[in-house]
């Protein structure tokens, strides 16, 4: 390395790499209405704070039926649904959302702390947009939303999905 090489990355003239909290990061319109269907306080605080951060509207189920039934009634822009519930798991609502007319349309993020590749593949095979495994970083929630988002800033459902 040369002097002026040297001297230059001293002063700072050399670029500097972009640091993931640097770059760009595309979110929804403000307002957008978020779903959290899942069973623990902790998954269900995290994801809430993390999104009402970012301008997001949160609701919350603890468990399929009820996370159906706010749907359905609600009509959130996305939903973020846990496979393993109690009661009705997560696939059996994911079918129950995608077979109603009112909810079919709704970007569904499964998410589950079960490590096995087959319950992503089966995720999507049923109707799910897009799958997380817990645990999970705030830079993964926001790239999965990114994921879905139209040029109207607006969640949508994976093509083929």
């Amino acid at each position: 390395m040369g002097v002026f090489d040297f001297l230059g990355r001293w002063f700072g003239s050399e670029p500097k790499p972009v640091e993931r909290r640097d770059k760009p990061r595309m979110s929804a319109r403000e307002g957008t209405r978020v779903l959290i269907v899942d069973d623990s306080p902790t998954i269900v605080a995290l994801l809430k704070k993390l999104l009402q951060q970012n301008g997001y509207v949160t609701l919350e189920a603890e468990n399929a039926e009820q996370g159906i039934k706010i749907a359905t009634a609600e009509l959130p822009d996305l939903i973020f649904l846990d496979i393993v519930l109690p009661g009705m798991n997560g696939f059996a609502a994911l079918r129950q959302l995608r077979r109603e007319a009112r909810t079919k349309h709704i970007p569904i993020i499964m998410i589950s702390g079960n490590e096995q590749a087959t319950e992503q593949f089966y995720a999507q095979r049923i109707g799910a947009d897009d799958f997380m495994k817990k645990p999970f970083s705030r830079a993964e929630v926001f790239m999965r939303i990114e994921r879905l988002l139209n040029s109207d800033k607006v969640p949508n459902r994976s093509p083929g999905a």
